[in-house]
């Protein structure tokens, strides 16, 4: 057979052939923009080109007690072209205190909340994580989201978590410290290592050093956390449900409280669900941190704010913050409570930074629509002037609507919204009225305090000498709450020392099929009387005398639909989320001292016009 030779021309046309489409395949495999969005790019949509690799990070805390900087646990996943064709791109990055493996919930390992108010809690269990430490790949989540769309994800774990080094703090500052210490590793200001001991350094050649981070939960926490470092870098995040304040999460108004769903739980109780760390560093931080700062601060006998909690509250780090947010919660969330996303959000729109906020009306967790996710990232991450900032605002879910399908307003809470100020008479044990005219002769109301009772039976019931409950007449039209209801309860307790608990019902009250988490409780409240002055000094109470006690309860977007009628309900232990002391505790109520102010849209003349006035 004859052998066939390419001649110089041929062989210099095809050369020039594969150049030219090597030269087009690399052209075309970068980000693409459509209507404001990162696109699918097909270049970058095959997971079996990624490249994934894993490295350590070095911060500048020493928090595992060994003399040595921690270095925290990362992994990267990263398109081809990143390496192939020298493309940089910016960021995706997601850290949490979950990767490596939790502890289990047994209810052994949480505080016992049969003990009365003001006494010394007894110990409890401590478990054991079994530490899942993988590598490379620390998390595939948010991969398939925004790898395809031109950016680079990027994992890691939290100190003393996985395989990352440190202690864990639950909320202290190398939490803090750790993810602005990735964040400078990409924008070359801080090193990486091959290993957690090495001296071998990776570099983060392939990021623009553009960062924007998301999450949900404790994984929606950190985001905030490294944006009140003020890292360069750190352009925009999309918190989820994030955890603001451990004070506010684990206490209210003075109040022992637990989050909806983990009664017992303290923060103690957190830091042992986390703890995934080196098992020899794990003695060192249970000393240092659990046993010591934890067990001196979090005082679950008087519940006072203290130098402890204020050390946990992002609210007081937001001075050098300036990342643009996109905050996401809902409204029905009695975990991680809606107050902690707008406290955060309100302080960063008085920054004057750009903001916008997403609430539906469903529980823990739920992002915003992915749209919009990938407009605010595309905006901030890869400076595409898209107008997302000329778009409204707030967006909320509306009762009946799907929870991607939001309605947009100017801002939230809604600017139309005014204080309607609200009081009550007449018999709360059975039902007392709730009105916009005072009655200045209303008298006082008494109820006996039994944690045997739920506030949802409590709530039903027509008649129950263990909550006060005084309604609404019946709407004619639909009354728009908007913002965040305050309540003064003016009270007297036969002894020193009680709970206090509210909530703002939607009544008649609805079961069986078909019944929406937004028909029942439109939002809740709880505070300790004894912090009646004071956030942090708590005073016994004397047993018969009356005092003020006014705090708020958690922010509300929501339609009273016209049929209903609005009830408040004030009781005093919540079975769901309070301590329970021996039942038998008397709660007089000033009625000419109590009242509600709600904030309404279209104010007193609206509301006015609901009740048919």
């Amino acid at each position: 057979m004859k052998k066939r030779y390419l001649t110089i021309i041929q062989l210099s046309l095809l050369t020039m052939v594969c150049v030219g489409y090597a030269q087009k395949e690399v052209k075309s495999a970068v980000p693409v923009f459509k209507d404001g969005e990162a696109q699918i790019v097909e270049a970058f949509n095959d997971p079996g080109t990624w490249i994934r690799h894993d490295l350590w990070v070095e911060t500048e805390f020493d928090t595992d007690g060994d003399g040595k900087l921690d270095r925290m646990h990362v992994d990267v996943t990263r398109p081809p072209q990143t390496e192939t064709a020298g493309l940089k791109l910016p960021v995706v990055y997601i850290t949490s205190p979950y990767f490596a493996g939790v502890a289990s919930n047994d209810k052994r390992f949480f505080w016992d909340v049969k003990h009365e108010l003001g006494a010394t809690p007894k110990p409890h269990d401590h478990p054991v994580v079994q530490r899942r430490g993988k590598r490379p790949i620390i998390s595939n989540s948010q991969i398939n989201l925004w790898v395809p769309r031109g950016y680079v994800v990027v994992h890691s774990s939290s100190p003393g978590t996985g395989l990352s080094q440190g202690s864990p703090t639950v909320g202290g500052n190398n939490e803090s410290l750790a993810p602005k210490a990735v964040i400078d590793w990409l924008n070359g200001r801080a090193d990486g290592y091959t290993s957690p001991y090495g001296t071998e350094k990776v570099v983060a050649y392939w990021s623009t050093g553009k960062v924007g981070m998301t999450g949900t939960s404790y994984n929606g926490t950190l985001p905030i956390a490294a944006a009140t470092t003020g890292v360069d870098g750190l352009e925009a995040i999309i918190p989820v449900a994030p955890n603001t304040s451990y004070y506010h999460y684990y206490r209210s108004h003075g109040l022992v409280r637990s989050p909806g769903g983990y009664l017992g739980e303290d923060i103690d109780v957190l830091y042992d669900f986390i703890h995934s760390g080196d098992e020899s560093k794990r003695d060192y931080a249970d000393k240092t941190v659990r046993d010591t700062e934890m067990k001196n601060g979090q005082d679950r006998v008087t519940g006072d704010y203290n130098d402890f909690w204020a050390g946990r509250d992002y609210l007081n780090e937001m001075g050098p913050f300036k990342a643009a947010l996109f905050m996401s919660h809902g409204f029905n969330d009695w975990n991680v409570m809606p107050e902690h996303s707008y406290r955060i959000f309100k302080a960063a729109k008085e920054k004057g930074l750009p903001v916008k906020i997403y609430y539906h009306q469903n529980g823990h967790g739920g992002p915003p629509p992915f749209p919009m996710m990938n407009k605010w990232f595309t905006r901030y991450l890869h400076g595409i002037e898209n107008g997302v900032l000329k778009e409204p605002e707030a967006w909320i879910v509306r009762e009946n609507d799907e929870r991607l399908k939001p309605t947009p307003y100017v801002a939230y809470p809604n600017p139309d919204a005014e204080p309607v100020t609200l009081y009550v008479s007449g018999d709360g044990t059975g039902s007392g009225s709730l009105s916009i005219t005072r009655n200045k002769k209303a008298g006082n109301n008494k109820l006996v305090d039994d944690h045997a009772f739920s506030g949802s039976d409590l709530a039903k019931a027509e008649a129950s000498d263990h909550r006060l409950l005084y309604v609404s007449e019946t709407l004619k039209e639909d009354v728009h709450i908007s913002g965040i209801p305050e309540i003064t309860v003016k009270l007297a307790s036969s002894k020193p020392a009680a709970n206090l608990s509210v909530w703002l019902v939607s009544l008649p009250w609805n079961e069986g099929d078909g019944t929406k988490i937004t028909d029942n409780i439109i939002t809740r409240g709880w505070a300790d009387p004894q912090n009646y002055k004071s956030l942090t000094k708590s005073s016994p109470l004397k047993p018969g005398k009356f005092y003020e006690v006014k705090f708020t309860l958690q922010p509300d977007d929501q339609l009273i639909a016209k049929g209903q009628q609005i009830g408040l309900m004030i009781f005093s232990t919540d079975k769901e989320f309070t301590l329970w002391p021996e039942s038998g505790t008397e709660l007089t109520i000033d009625m000419n001292g109590t009242s509600l102010v709600l904030p309404v849209v279209g104010g007193v003349r609206q509301y006015r016009k609901a009740m048919n006035k």
